[in-house]
This record gives structure tokens, sequence and C-alpha cells, in this order.
């Protein structure tokens, strides 16, 4: 879909034309054309190049393009690569309201080259890429079409550079797309059985190995705390393995784990109000997790890559868990449950602990939508990043700035492990006080990881979304996918790997 080609701005085209420009008069680009356009432009009152500046030119004479959309960066000293990838997002959007086939972007020449990691290209074709997808493509009457074509318009020399970044931002940002599609499903659509079939498939195409373990399997394998809470569902539970990587490779994989509640009633503890529509989106994590894993496989990474999705949906019946029950987990750790609603916790911790016995991981990090005490805390567009290991958290913060998928360091203070303290049982899945309830989540499943360099995300605040942002519509956005894959690549490279 993105295809990079030498900018020859006096071609005539449908595409809309993207035209970036700073507060300074100081211009991004060295084309003549350009110049003349921005000059003409900047003498309209409405635009003077401020962040989220927009006017759009029709049939401009300095171009061949029939539209331009000319959108404004604010202060180029403060500029960032969230920055462009909202600009190029939201000049996606209105190429589509103007029912426009595709979207050409100038890349600018000079003035950003700090921006992003050193990497402006990559932001710009993220946010025009993530931008064009629309949540309304099944409905029959749609409010505008996704554009058939992105191009990426440079300089000559540029464009050997630019092809690479354009095929990794289509294979990342790709695999969001399918994080985003997955969350979006209604719930009767997406069953454990049936949500483990479209992954599968994506997975196998992508040239994963793909493992799937059911019901009776998980009994073999004593996961106690994750079937108890299936135990309310008709829909049966099933745990999906994807692996990356050569079958030769002997080097410790990385391990993800995603949380994979496809619908989310609170069990007995039952939700209420509008908070019941969104549960769909309570496996948000486990579609992180395997997008990640797909993504890496299109980007070819040089890295063993695991993931482990446990799918499960948590409802209520006569067969359902109990405040008050004691359940098994894999680990022989014996649970308390005190509330059935704190569910995500104990699949996770069947999970840790048998990822970690089964496939001895360099790292384990598991992703989830765990708790509303991380939203309270860090608002609804920041993740948590739980570790014991400074530099894994580091890492991951990192990742989450250069990508604009942020997450904040979070604490685990030893003394908060009396809150999960139970009289009948090793530990209980409801700590004794709602204060620093998402530190308490987090202590609870590091009491199921034995000696695994460890981190947990939280991403219960940025993974759903009721309103439309820059570059992604209302629902699910695949918060996560290009945070771990930023992360993994970074990590091969310091490892020394072969992934570029």
């Amino acid at each position: 879909m993105i295809t990079v080609e030498r900018a020859a701005f006096a071609r005539k085209t449908d595409d809309a034309l993207l035209v970036l420009a700073c507060e300074e008069r100081e211009e991004l680009y060295r084309d003549p054309r350009l110049l003349s356009l921005l000059s003409r432009a900047r003498t309209l009152e409405e635009f003077r190049g401020r962040r989220d500046e927009e006017i759009v030119l029709v049939d401009p004479p300095e171009v061949g393009a029939r539209r331009v959309i000319l959108r404004g960066l604010g202060l180029a000293g403060r500029l960032d690569g969230e920055t462009l990838r909202q600009a190029a997002g939201r000049a996606a959007r209105r190429a589509q309201q103007m029912k426009r086939r595709g979207l050409s972007i100038a890349a600018p020449e000079r003035g950003i080259e700090a921006v992003a990691g050193g990497e402006p290209l990559r932001a710009l074709l993220e946010g025009a890429f993530l931008g064009n997808h629309r949540v309304d493509r099944e409905r029959r009457e749609r409010e505008a079409e996704p554009l058939t074509s992105l191009r990426l318009l440079v300089r000559a020399e540029a464009a050997a550079g630019a092809r690479r970044t354009a095929a990794e931002v289509e294979a990342a940002c790709g695999a969001q797309l399918l994080a985003r599609d997955w969350v979006n499903l209604p719930a009767n659509e997406k069953p454990p059985a049936r949500l483990a079939a479209r992954i599968a498939r994506e997975a196998r195409r992508a040239g994963l190995a793909v493992e799937r373990l059911s019901e009776a399997d998980l009994h073999r394998r004593k996961m106690g705390a994750l079937l108890a809470v299936a135990r309310g569902s008709e829909a049966r539970p099933e745990l999906l393995v994807l692996r990356h990587g050569r079958s030769r490779d002997r080097r410790p994989p990385v391990v993800l784990v995603g949380k994979g509640v496809v619908f989310d009633s609170g069990g007995i503890h039952l939700k209420t109000g509008e908070s019941l529509a969104d549960m769909k989106a309570d496996m948000a994590g486990a579609a992180a997790v395997a997008a990640t894993v797909i993504g890496a496989a299109r980007l070819g990474l040089d890295r063993p890559l695991i993931g482990v999705l446990p799918l499960v949906e948590n409802m209520i019946s006569g067969a359902a868990m109990r405040p008050g029950d004691i359940v098994r987990s894999h680990s022989g750790k014996r649970i308390e449950i005190g509330n059935t609603d704190a569910e995500g916790r104990l699949l996770l911790a069947d999970a840790l602990a048998w990822a970690e016995a089964r496939f001895s991981p360099a790292v384990l990090i598991d992703v989830a939508t765990l708790t509303g005490a991380c939203v309270v805390a860090l608002g609804e567009r920041i993740a948590g990043v739980f570790s014991p290991e400074e530099t894994l958290s580091r890492a991951l913060a990192e990742a989450g700035r250069l990508t604009g998928e942020r997450c904040w360091p979070m604490p685990l203070p030893e003394d908060y492990r009396e809150y999960l303290k139970s009289h009948l049982a090793d530990i209980r899945n409801l700590p004794s006080t709602r204060a620093g309830g998402a530190i308490s989540a987090a202590l609870f499943l590091q009491s199921f990881v034995e000696k695994t360099p460890w981190a947990h995300l939280d991403i219960a605040g940025p993974a759903f979304q009721k309103q439309e942002s820059a570059f992604c519509g209302p629902g699910g956005t695949g918060f996560g996918v290009r945070l771990l894959l930023a992360w993994l690549r970074a990590d091969a490279l310091q490892a020394g790997g072969a992934d570029g």
C-alpha cells in the first residue's frame, strides 16, 4: 500500500498532497514549488504553521495535486514523533473525507532530523497508515472509504532508505491493525475457540508455528486458576501458543503473555453500567501479543519469540466461581477468590507459571487490561510498566517514548505483599485494601514468576478509546504492538541480532 517515489510535484494527480510547516518562517522544504505554495499559504490569516492548524488548497497552480492539505506542526524546537504521526493521521482522514483515492506526503528535507529517534519519515508513515484504518468497514453505509494508496515523495538519494522504512511500517502497523480489529469484534463473534482460530490463521500466514490447547489439555496441565474463570461460561477456554524463530535456534526465547478475556461480565461480582458494553475489549492484551509475534515474523526479526494467549469468557451461571472459593493454580499455589471480577490475574498466573516452566525464557512479559486503578493513576493514554528489573523497565519506557505508546515505570514495594495474604490459602486474588490496586495486581502476578526477568504492562487505559483520535477511530487501539516491536528490535541489536 505504501510506495516511495521521487518527488515530482508538477505531475497531475487526484491524490491529496500533504505539506508540512512549522511556526517559524524557515521552511522544511527546498523545492521551489513547495516554497511558493507555503509562501502564499502564509498570507492567509488562518495559517501560521501552529500545531494542528490546517487549510486545504484546491487546484493550486504551484503543484499538480488537485487538493493540498497544509498542516502546522508548531515550534520546530518542540517537534516530536507523535506530532508528525498525528499530522499525517489527520491528513489521511481528511483525504478520505474529500473522497481522494490516495494521499501523497511531501517528505520534509530539513529541520526535523532529530525527531522520533532520528526517524521522522517512519513517524509520518505510521500516522498515515494507522489513520487510514476505519472501524466502520463492515457498515453498509460508511462515512468515508479508506485510501487505496499512500505515497511518500522524497529526493532520489533518499529513496532506498525510505523504502526500507516503508516496508517496516507496513509490517508493524499492519500487525497493529490486526489487534484493533480483533478487539473491535463483538463478543458474540469471538468466543475463545473462534478467536483462537482467527488468530491462528493469521499466524500461519506469517509463518508462525501454532499450538492450541483445549480445555482437556488445560485440565491435564492443572491450570486450575484459568479454568476457574472459565467455569461460568458455555464457551470453553483455550490456550493458544504462537512461535517465531528457527526451530534449531537454541537461544532462550522472549515470551509474551497476553490476557485474553473475550468478555468480562465480572462474574458473580457483576459489573454494572456502561462499562459492560466495553468488556469485549478485555482481550486487548492477547490481541497485542498475537499481533506483536505476527509483526516480528513479518519483519524477519532474528529473535526467538513466543506468544502465550489464555482465552476465556468470564460469565455467570450455576457453575461460576464464587467469592470464598479456593483454587489450585498451575504453580501449586492455592488462591483464595476474594472477587470474581479480579479474574485476569488468575488466568495470567497460570499462563506465566506454565510459560516459564515450559520455555525457560530469557525474558517474560505480560500485557493486560488488568486494573481500573492503573487508569486512575495514569489516565487513559499511558500504560503502567511494573518490573523488578530496572533495565527492562527503562527499555520498555524508552520504546514507548519513541513509538508514542507511552508507559510509565511503577513501583513494586515488598511491604504491599501483606495485602495479598490469606488465612486459608497461599494468596488472595483481591488485596485487603482498595488503595494501590494496580500495584497489588502486579505483585500478585510476580508471585507466579520464579526466576525469569519479568515485566507487566497494564494497558487498561490506552487499549480502548471512546472517541476518534488523530490516527485511530473509536474502539480498540492496538496499543503495545509497536512498543513491543521497537523494544524487541533494540534488544536484538544490543544482543548482536541480525534483524537490522
